[in-house]
């Protein structure tokens, strides 16, 4: 395995509510990344079919015109959408992570896909706890996806957005040797002005922080907003405009020692960052404080995590014990 290559993030805007011609825009820009010599590219959080801002902008009697046509361009796990992905990877010979609006029965889930070179889909995730009023679009994930995979360029992981706030999701990825990470945000210009903490200056932080306590290289892919959808969502309203302004892309790549491995993208213009990395640099970084290693205090700390998958309803050859529950004994014994 070589330790040294190229890597891509995207920033660009989602095809929002158009899933066909999101995965359209997405192939060509999984076959530029190959052809300038990327094995691994990067898509922001559910950039299939994008970010439903929707739900920050207004009461929910207005939000339910989006309702409908989000959930029918949320793409499915198997789906001839998710096929033309996996051909792209493997025509191209590049690896893909892709944050999607996963469509599973009647809910949704904000997931990120790692499809490998040959176009399998070697890890599906969801996001733990969608943040503030995501709730009211998405189901949970749960531990059992919490994971880091080996593939042919390095142990890859993934997180969205504001898991990268919590510190017990961040400290069971480290446990896991993770040397390159996906960090998928949003645009991150909503609400500008009036809610720092949901602006790039914290939330690229987050990214940069995350690169140094983990020691591993971080793509951090951000999508941006089009005056169509600032148009589309805002209807001309100036108030809502100055919550939702185009632009909001903030793409960057860390190091595992915090630094910026390649130039920015303007935040309201599209393009794809490289950076060249090398695996070795883990080692200098990892010398100094390795978190759940030689720098971990396992006298006073530790995590405790449930892999377990959880389901809403189990079948009784799921459930462990019930061959060997005895009717009969579980009776209470009657009274004399």
């Amino acid at each position: 395995m070589s330790t040294q290559f190229k890597v891509a993030a995207v920033q660009a805007a989602p095809c929002f509510l158009d899933l066909d011609a999101g995965i359209d825009k997405a192939i060509g820009l999984i076959e530029e990344a190959a052809k300038n010599g990327a094995k691994l590219i990067a898509f922001s959080e559910t950039w299939l079919p994008g970010y439903p801002n929707h739900i920050w902008l207004g009461p929910v009697a207005w939000q339910m015109q989006f309702v409908g046509r989000y959930f029918d361009n949320s793409i499915v796990a198997g789906s001839d959408q998710e096929k033309r992905l996996s051909k792209a990877c493997r025509d191209n010979n590049i690896q893909l992570s892709m944050g999607c609006s996963e469509r599973d029965g009647g809910s949704l889930y904000i997931a990120q896909w790692h499809f490998d070179e040959t176009g399998e889909v070697i890890n599906r995730r969801r996001k733990l706890k969608p943040t503030h009023v995501e709730r009211t679009v998405y189901g949970e994930g749960d531990g059992s996806d919490l994971s880091v995979v080996d593939t042919s360029i390095g142990r890859v992981g993934q997180l969205a957005c504001w898991e990268h706030l919590q510190p017990l999701s961040k400290y069971a990825m480290y446990a896991q040797n993770e040397q390159i990470h996906v960090a998928a945000w949003p645009n991150l210009a909503l609400y500008e002005g009036t809610a720092y903490a949901l602006g790039h200056q914290v939330n690229n932080a987050a990214s940069m922080i995350y690169a140094v306590e983990g020691g591993c290289f971080v793509l951090a892919p951000c999508s941006l907003v089009t005056k169509e959808m600032q148009d589309l969502l805002c209807e001309g309203n100036p108030e809502k405009e100055a919550l939702f302004p185009v632009g909001g892309g903030y793409t960057a790549i860390f190091g595992p020692d915090g630094s910026e491995l390649a130039e920015r993208i303007p935040h309201d213009q599209e393009g794809i960052m490289y950076a060249d990395i090398d695996l070795h640099m883990i080692g200098y970084a990892k010398a100094a404080a390795d978190p759940a290693g030689h720098y971990a205090k396992r006298d006073s700390t530790r995590l405790l995590i449930n892999r377990k998958k959880q389901r809403a309803v189990l079948h009784f050859d799921d459930a462990p014990g019930w061959e060997e529950v005895d009717l009969i004994d579980a009776q209470p014994e009657a009274a004399e």
